[in-house]
Formats: structure tokens, sequence, C-alpha cells
């Protein structure tokens, strides 16, 4: 790349975030990664800054609006642009509508949803001006519906609605928008610990991957959405 790009990715203090930000800070991008915990958010910068300096921690709750305006103007006033915003952060809860409390709802929803679109009103500008691409990271959550799963659902699907049609809202404008939907994979959502047992799953680097091929692709073509899963999972008796 003649100038490198700028890259901002919500919830990459670990997991998939931490993951995409490692495969993206290789191939010589400039990355900037936000969490609402400010100890996690260094502590992760601190370890990918081991593979090239051009990492920025923010500390910022997606929930809150102001929070991420904050983010975008700290990447703006470090690197002068903003070209890709890579909405990742989320949460999720599992229990039947019965034992679903209030708090939990929200908690997924204002994480989720509304926390995806903080994220891209506060990017927007930025992104028009370097004609970017916005990314989304749903789940096949936003396709298969299941038991215990009415709130993760209701948020992945909404994800994965409001990403393709913010996708027709800005095409015009040379601005790519894709939503990424990974079936299992090895992080610590939902406090998992990624373990050896791990390995048939897909790994965070994969998603990574994906959204470098994606900003390599020939600007006439738009996956504007892309179902992810293992080759092989194992047998369930």
């Amino acid at each position: 790349m003649d100038e490198k790009k700028v890259v901002y990715i919500t919830g990459g203090s670990k997991g998939i975030g931490k993951g995409m930000a490692r495969y993206l800070l290789e191939k010589g991008y400039k990355v900037a990664i936000s969490s609402r915990n400010a100890t996690e958010i260094e502590k992760a910068a601190a370890d990918l800054g081991k593979i090239k300096a051009d990492i920025l921690a923010i500390r910022s709750d997606v929930r809150k609006q102001e929070d991420e305006q904050h983010a975008v103007k700290t990447i703006m006033d470090k690197w002068g642009r903003l070209d890709v915003l890579i909405a990742n952060a989320g949460v999720g809860i599992f229990a039947p509508v019965e034992e679903l409390s209030y708090e939990q709802w929200n908690k997924v929803i204002d994480t989720n949803v509304t926390g995806v679109f903080n994220s891209v009103k506060a990017a927007l500008d930025a992104i028009k001006k370097s004609k970017g691409y916005i990314i989304t990271i749903a789940s096949l959550a936003g396709t298969n519906f299941s038991p215990k799963g009415t709130v993760y659902n209701a948020s992945k699907f909404a994800v994965v609605g409001f990403t393709q049609a913010l996708m027709l809202d800005l095409r015009q404008y040379d601005v790519k928008v894709t939503t990424i939907m990974p079936g299992s994979v090895t992080s610590n959502f939902n406090d998992h610990i990624p373990s050896a047992e791990d390995a048939w799953k897909l790994q965070p680097e994969d998603i990574g991957q994906i959204v470098y091929d994606l900003l390599k692709m020939n600007p006439r073509a738009l996956p504007s959405k892309i179902e992810v899963r293992p080759a092989k999972p194992p047998v369930k008796n």
C-alpha cells in the first residue's frame, strides 16, 4: 500500500477482534482497537505492538454514542483518516425467555445493535471521505435460530438487516458495506476459554483473512453478506 490505510475495530481486546487486528497489522494496515475495559485494551495493544507499532488502543463503550464519537476523533487526530470500520463488539446471553431479565435483554440489544449503529454514525463522515469500507460481524445466529436464543438471535438478525440496508444507502457514495456471519469460532465469547479442543473451529485470524480479501477485492465486486463456518465440525452422537 502506498499510504497505509487505517482500520478501526470495536471489541478488539480479545477473540475475533484481536485476531482481525493481528492479521491486518501483519498485512501493513494501521489498526485502532477499542474496548470498554481500559486495562484489557491496553494489554491487547501492547501484545499486538510486538508485531508493528501501528496500533492504537482506545477505551470506548459502543453503547454510548459519545464514546464512539471520541474514538473516531482520536483516530483522526492521530492518523488523519479512517478507511475501514469493523463493528465487532458484541455480547451473548442465552436463556429461555421466561428466565431472561429486562436488564439482560437491554445489555445485548444495546451492545449488539445500538452499538453497531453508534459506531457507524460516528465513523460515517470519515468513511465517506475515504470511500472506505464498513464491515459488521454478525453470526450464523443472524439466520439460524436456536432454543434459549431469543435475545441473541434478535440482535444478530437485526445486525444483518441493518447492514444490508446500510449497504443500499451507501454504495452510491462508493462506500462498501458487508456483514460477516461466522459459525463456531475459537474465542473468549460468552466467557469461553480457548483450548486445544477448539482446533476444529474457525480461528480469529480466519475472519481477519476474510476481511483482508474483501479489502483487496476489485472495486466493482461487493460480497454484501458472507456466511462462514468450520469445514469439518465433529460428528454429534
